[in-house]
């Protein structure tokens, strides 16, 4: 009878895929309202890795990719719901809040798009 491979474990060091979200910011950043230079900033100096901010080191990369595009490559353990948070506290910080929302586009994706606002002149009528 074959040995049982459930119970075998490899011994070493376990390697982890590295980990590649995008925030995809073209369409306010095409309409001059959305500053990438300082969101990169912004990210870089408020990510958390083991605890400390402003300490990216080797584990975690910001990159432009292309125009309205910024990649986050991270070699560690790190959550696309992370990101989203960090967008959303730029976003208020900046007052763009109001106008701007996070939405996810991909598994790995988020877009900032406007909000559809729609204003009916219903309301005005009836004063």
């Amino acid at each position: 009878m074959a040995p049982s491979v459930v119970g075998l474990k490899k011994k070493g060091v376990a390697k982890t895929q590295p980990h590649k979200f995008y925030i995809d910011y073209s369409g306010p950043a095409n309409d001059k309202i959305f500053d990438a230079a300082a969101f990169e900033k912004y990210l870089v100096e408020h990510i958390k890795v083991e605890g400390k901010t402003g300490q990216l080191g080797e584990n975690v990369k910001l990159q432009r990719e292309g125009s309205g595009k910024l990649s986050v490559t991270s070699s560690i353990p790190f959550s696309k719901r992370y990101l989203k948070y960090l967008t959303k506290r730029f976003l208020k910080a900046n007052l763009m809040r109001e106008w701007l929302r996070v939405v996810s586009t991909g598994k790995d994706t988020y877009t900032l798009k406007f909000y559809n606002l729609s204003f009916d002149n219903a309301g005005e009528e009836e004063a």
